[in-house]
């Protein structure tokens, strides 16, 4: 495994374009134009990079589907909505390496002949959507951007698009509609944006951090990339550590780094060497683990699907033993409640019925009946949506409820008697032994 530091490389003022250059910017850009669209394409592909956005979709394969022939425009959307709760690492590469976006995404545009690009920015984000204009402003007026690029005959225009504070739009589909004007909804697929995006032509949309990598593979090249971190999820990936550590912040590391050496070598370990209670690995819409199961578990796509989550947006959240689960839960569940856009009615109603019933367990006035409840509805939800929103609030509360049960059973009111421990089994309030329905099993 080895790791080459060029996503986030320790350059002072990078974001200025002339330190940028001087350190090789914008020269993968004249190497990408020298070559044929479909040959850049092809070594995203052979590279093996993967969206890192959450779906960890192999980048090169998603750029072919996007038509090579066709008499409608033909658009790119890069992600930068980031508004999942932990995760802010896309924030980074607008604040220190905005050109190294910029780049990739003209470099992507070349390779499938898109004439123009989006960059969607969450609302919020006004100090950095101000960076990255600036960023792009000088690469207008450099020829990196625009009209007949560098001389190569190939032309794409750019533009920065500021979101208005919604989680939903960063669904594609709910993007697409954003830039167009329209109301956040997502679409119902198929279509794929590939054959009916942005103003139905077609349409690919990548993550930030994706396209960052763009330079970075044309310039170590295809084989070299591949062989750095995890062989099926290659290449670096930039982990947001918060919550109990000691060093909370952004680090750029190979794929396939153990959680463990993410949390006590590059984050500094936990505050007075508390134990882990738990950690959510990748945003929070990704499935909780308990603390004592992350021996062994690795950052990279295949490592958290092993252990019962996902990679998600590398946002990593330690818990210390001292954390009050079920209040993270209600958190969790709020925002979801809030953010839903209300299109579909799983998610628009599901969403307020678990945020009120794990309100109750917080307050200590549920009973073991609204555990089965809570699961339930998770599980009317889940699958059962347009768009992934309804999964993201159903997924924390399933794992949860699974790998912290007992969590629960402390909360629920003082009359309701516990079971043995572990029996799955509780005492009613007539004083009958009732067991948990079918509805508590979650499949790992």
């Amino acid at each position: 495994m080895t790791m080459e530091p060029l996503i986030l490389p320790p350059v002072p003022g990078l974001r200025d374009i002339g330190v940028y250059e001087a350190h090789g910017g914008y020269a993968m850009l004249r190497k990408a134009l020298a070559m044929k669209p479909e040959e850049v394409t092809d070594e995203v592909k052979k590279s093996g990079l993967r969206g890192r956005g959450g779906a960890c979709f192999p980048t090169g394969l998603k750029w072919t589907f996007m038509p090579r022939q066709t008499d409608k425009q033909k658009y790119l959307c890069v992600n930068g909505d980031e508004s999942e709760p932990g995760t802010f690492k896309d924030r980074q590469i607008f604040e220190f390496n905005p050109h190294l976006l910029i780049e990739g995404a003209v470099i992507a545009a070349y390779a499938m002949g898109v004439g123009t690009i989006y960059l969607y920015v969450r609302g919020e984000y006004n100090r950095w959507i101000a960076m990255v204009q600036k960023a792009l402003d000088e690469a207008y007026a450099r020829g990196y951007c625009g009209e007949n690029i560098l001389g190569s005959g190939f032309s794409t225009s750019f533009t920065v698009h500021r979101g208005a504070g919604a989680y939903i739009c960063g669904e594609e589909s709910s993007l697409m509609n954003s830039i167009e004007g329209e109301r956040g909804y997502p679409r119902v697929k198929p279509p794929f944006p590939a054959q009916y995006g942005l103003w139905g032509c077609p349409t690919t949309i990548n993550n930030v951090e994706t396209i960052a990598n763009v330079p970075v593979i044309m310039r170590l090249g295809w084989e070299a990339y591949s062989r750095i971190g995890h062989p099926k999820h290659p290449g670096p990936i930039l982990v947001g550590v918060s919550g109990h550590v000691n060093n909370p912040g952004v680090f750029e590391l190979p794929t396939g780094v153990l959680l463990t050496d993410i949390i006590y070598k590059f984050a500094g370990g936990v505050p007075g060497n508390k134990k882990i209670k738990a950690v959510i690995p990748g945003g929070s819409s990704t499935m909780i683990l308990r603390g004592e199961a992350l021996e062994g578990v690795t950052m990279d796509a295949e490592g958290l699907k092993a252990a019962g989550s996902s990679v998600g947006t590398a946002g990593l959240i330690v818990m210390d033993e001292d954390t009050d689960l079920i209040r993270v839960l209600t958190r969790i569940a709020g925002f979801y409640h809030h953010e839903s856009c209300g299109q579909c009615t799983p998610c628009r109603e599901g969403t307020g019925w678990m945020h009120k019933i794990l309100k109750r367990f917080e307050k200590s006035e549920a009973t073991m009946a609204d555990l089965d409840l809570l699961l339930e509805v998770a599980n009317n939800i889940e699958g059962n949506t347009i768009c992934a929103l309804g999964d993201a609030a159903a997924w924390p509360v399933q794992s949860m409820i699974k790998r912290f049960r007992e969590e629960f059973q402390r909360r629920v009111k003082p009359a309701v008697a516990q079971g043995p421990a572990g029996s799955g089994a509780f005492t009613d309030a007539g004083g009958g032994t009732t067991k948990p329905s079918a509805l508590t099993s979650v499949p790992a």
